[in-house]
């Protein structure tokens, strides 16, 4: 997508997440961030946008503890958030093609509009758990982020940021997302590192079903029982148990 079509749905996302939140318990806690409550979820949202932007405009600088972001008064919580959003999209936007520091080395500056935006969907599926709200993602969207979480679990840098990940290699065992609409994933884990493809062949074990349920369920905010498993059950659940996002 291009950097206005992100910044666009980054906004729009930002919005929809302080709709969520607006009204509710600062303290309820968040199921899938179970040692955050609610205004800590709130201030990661806000301060990483903002860290984003001071990447973009003045370079890297060291990840921000969420607990240490200052939200405000719940009442002033969407002005918060959006000021946010925008000092990145407008950030971003002015950047243009020029290359910026990011995790995997430098890219345009539109790596941090897709990664906040895809980052703020996720934790807005959050927001709704710990609210009892409606929660949904367009599947463009949807489609996007998952395809994101693949690159970055495929790219050698991420298993030095979360160790854990190494558990993730294989020997060449295969798992299919498959959603109700297109072609899916394919992904095989190999001894170094996982690899995908955008494919509809068989595979060991395969998860169907609505693309926002395969995205939930692949980034753990709702049970593996939210679409259908074929397969080896096994390895789906091996995969799940060691890739908390």
């Amino acid at each position: 997508m291009h950097s206005t079509t992100f910044a666009e749905a980054l906004l729009d996302r930002t919005a929809a997440f302080a709709d969520t939140v607006t009204g509710a318990d600062p303290d309820t806690r968040v199921p899938t961030c179970p040692d955050w409550p609610l205004r800590v979820l709130v201030g990661h949202i806000g301060q990483a946008h903002r860290w984003s932007a001071g990447i973009v405009r003045s370079g890297p600088s060291p990840v921000p503890d969420p607990r240490d972001a200052d939200p405000g008064a719940p009442q002033h919580w969407a002005d918060w958030l959006r000021q946010g959003a925008e000092d990145l999209a407008e950030s971003a936007l002015d950047a243009g093609e020029t290359p910026v520091w990011t995790f995997f080395g430098e890219q345009p500056a539109k790596f941090w509009l897709r990664r906040m935006l895809n980052d703020t969907t996720i934790h807005h599926a959050d927001a709704a758990l710990a609210t009892g709200t409606a929660f949904t993602v367009a599947p463009d969207l949807a489609e996007d982020v998952l395809t994101e979480w693949l690159e970055m679990l495929a790219n050698p840098v991420t298993a030095s940021l979360k160790p854990g990940f190494a558990e993730l290699r294989g020997t060449g065992q295969t798992l299919r997302l498959h959603p109700d609409q297109g072609d899916g994933w394919l992904i095989t884990r190999e001894p170094d590192g996982v690899r995908w493809t955008r494919a509809a062949d068989p595979a060991d074990v395969t998860l169907a079903g609505p693309v926002q349920d395969l995205l939930l369920v692949l980034t753990r905010r709702r049970p593996a029982e939210a679409v259908t498993i074929t397969g080896d059950r096994a390895l789906a659940d091996h995969w799940l148990a060691h890739t908390a996002a």
